[in-house]
Formats: C-alpha cells, sequence, structure tokens
C-alpha cells in the first residue's frame, strides 16, 4: 500500500491496496465505459464518503464507501451513523486507500458495530419499471482499503473487484521513493505504524501472509492484486456468497470495464502472468482537516 502524497507534512496518507503502503496507485484509464464509471473513479480519488443505499422494502439497505481514507473520515462516519440503525449492516467498499491509523480506527468501529464488508459500486438499476438499487461488483479496494474490509465480520469479494496491496510509505516521498532521503524519525515513524497494523490486521482475524504480500511490494513497483487463493489465504474473504452479505440484493453487471489484468500471485497457486500496469492514485482534492498526528500513508 502506497502513501499518498502528504496534504499535510505533519502526518502521511496511506492508499492502496493491502497492508503497509504509499499512496500511489488506484484510479487507471478506462475506454467506452459508463457515466457509472466515470463518476466512480473520480468519487475514488476525493475523501470518502459515506451513503446510505436504502432497498425497501425487500431488503434492509446498505452504507455505500467512497473515496479516500483521511484524518476526517472516522469523525465523519460517527455523523453519518448518528440517528442510524447501523448494527450487522454491509458496508460495499470503492476506495484507493489512504491514512493508516484513521483506517485502523475506522475499521475498529466497523467492528465493533457487527458489519459486514464487501467491495462494489452502488448503482440505480433502472430496467424496466424498477428503480431498485443494485450492486456492480467491477470496484477498487486498494492499500488500507484492504483492512477495511478485514473488519467486516463477514467478508465478501466478487470475483469481478480488484483487491490490491503494497508497502507504506512516506507520503510526500512516494513519487520518487529511491531518490529521496529518509531520516531515523522517518523510520522509526513508518515501523511504528507497521507494528499498528499487524496488531489490528490479527486483531481483526487476518493472517501474516497479507502483511507479508503487502510488505514484499515496495511503492516503485506496480500493486500486487490477491487472486481468488490468495483471499483465502490473507483471510480476507469468509464467505462465497454474496447473499451472506447483502440478502435479497441484485448483483449488477460491472458497471466499470475491465481497468486491468489480473497480477501474477505471489504466494499459492500460480497465475497466468500477465503484463499490469497500475497507475497513482490522485491526491485528495480538498483539505482532510486539522492537524494530524504523524503516521504512515497507503
Amino acid at each position: 500500500m502506497r502513501l499518498l502524497n502528504s496534504l499535510d507534512r505533519r502526518g502521511w496518507l496511506l492508499l492502496g491496496a493491502a497492508a503497509l503502503g504509499a499512496a500511489l496507485f488506484g484510479a487507471v484509464a478506462t475506454t467506452g465505459t459508463t457515466a457509472h464509471a466515470g463518476a466512480a473513479l473520480e468519487e475514488r480519488k476525493l475523501p470518502m464518503k459515506f451513503n446510505w443505499v436504502a432497498c425497501d422494502p425487500n431488503c434492509r439497505g446498505w452504507v455505500s464507501a467512497v473515496g479516500i481514507i483521511t484524518a476526517d473520515t472516522p469523525r465523519d462516519f460517527e455523523e453519518f451513523s448518528r440517528g442510524r440503525q447501523l448494527g450487522g449492516a454491509t458496508v460495499v467498499l470503492d476506495s484507493s486507500g489512504g491514512s493508516v491509523n484513521d483506517a485502523i480506527t475506522l475499521g475498529r468501529r466497523f467492528r465493533n458495530l457487527g458489519l459486514s464488508t464487501t467491495v462494489g459500486i452502488s448503482v440505480q438499476n433502472r430496467s424496466g419499471q424498477s428503480a431498485r438499487p443494485a450492486v456492480a461488483p467491477e470496484a477498487y479496494c486498494e492499500s488500507m482499503c484492504v483492512f477495511l474490509l478485514l473488519a467486516g465480520k463477514k467478508r465478501y469479494v466478487p470475483e469481478a473487484a480488484h483487491v490490491r496491496v503494497h508497502q507504506i510509505w512516506m507520503g510526500d516521498r512516494a513519487d520518487d521513493a529511491k531518490a529521496a532521503s529518509y531520516s531515523a524519525q522517518d523510520l522509526m515513524i513508518v515501523e511504528r505504524d507497521i507494528g499498528r497494523l499487524a496488531k489490528y490486521t490479527f486483531d481483526m482475524g487476518g493472517a501474516g501472509d497479507l502483511l507479508s504480500l503487502a510488505l514484499s511490494v515496495p511503492p516503485w513497483e506496480d500493486l500486487h492484486e490477491l487472486d481468488a487463493g490468495e483471499l483465502k489465504l490473507t483471510n480476507l474473504v469468509t464467505t462465497n456468497l454474496v447473499a451472506d452479505v447483502l440478502p435479497h440484493v441484485d448483483v449488477a453487471a460491472p458497471a466499470v470495464a475491465e481497468l486491468a489484468p489480473k497480477t501474477q500471485a505471489r504466494f499459492g497457486a500460480e497465475a497466468e502472468p500477465q503484463p499490469v500496469k497500475s497507475t497513482k492514485t490522485a491526491e485528495a482534492l480538498v483539505p482532510t482537516g486539522a492537524a494530524q498526528s504523524a503516521g504512515s500513508q497507503k
């Protein structure tokens, strides 16, 4: 998980796909996509927003969480959840990652509420006379988003979704990580946050393989996309049935065209090697709020 360029030199933002990272990859260019696809790509570049997707009378609804995790995100979620009975609900994630420590805070809140998690894009299905919402599986969960996914008591990842990981890095030096210089204080911050993330991973029921996979991908390499075997190996997936997290909900055809091919597995069964080039995730376009304590970003 790569770190985002720091919006505040006192802190770092983590973006991307699964363990400790630097803010880099994320929104990938697409061709021939729908309006929903373009909107999803743009929203994923902005600070995370939460929306309640109602689908009464046949289902309870779910929480849509789209965008980058910033220092304001845990507070924004508390404001969103005020007055709502969210216990046991499902969060549908589409995110490039963000701040490590704030993602950990948010993930613990998810677990305390007994939330389930999945990856997808919430869309309004207007076929025929129906305006029933649905979930398009062609979505991204990268860097620290992967740890939010891990916070779910039940976790489902559709086959068309992209779950990607990379290392933690200093957010203001991720663009040219090899050429940048680092102090002992910088190394202390990164190692401290790795420790925090490791504890969180095990508290959430994740496997050490998740940390090992993420830490094996430096910021100058493409993010590693987890295949089906690795999703199980890392304990990111607890069920193969979408109905376990979104009962009575339609799973729409992909709203976003294939954005990138699967990458070769690092652990587990070998996958067919395919060329892939991930792009950087855009930095949040608005200030992320008050001064933050120093921390890593993905």
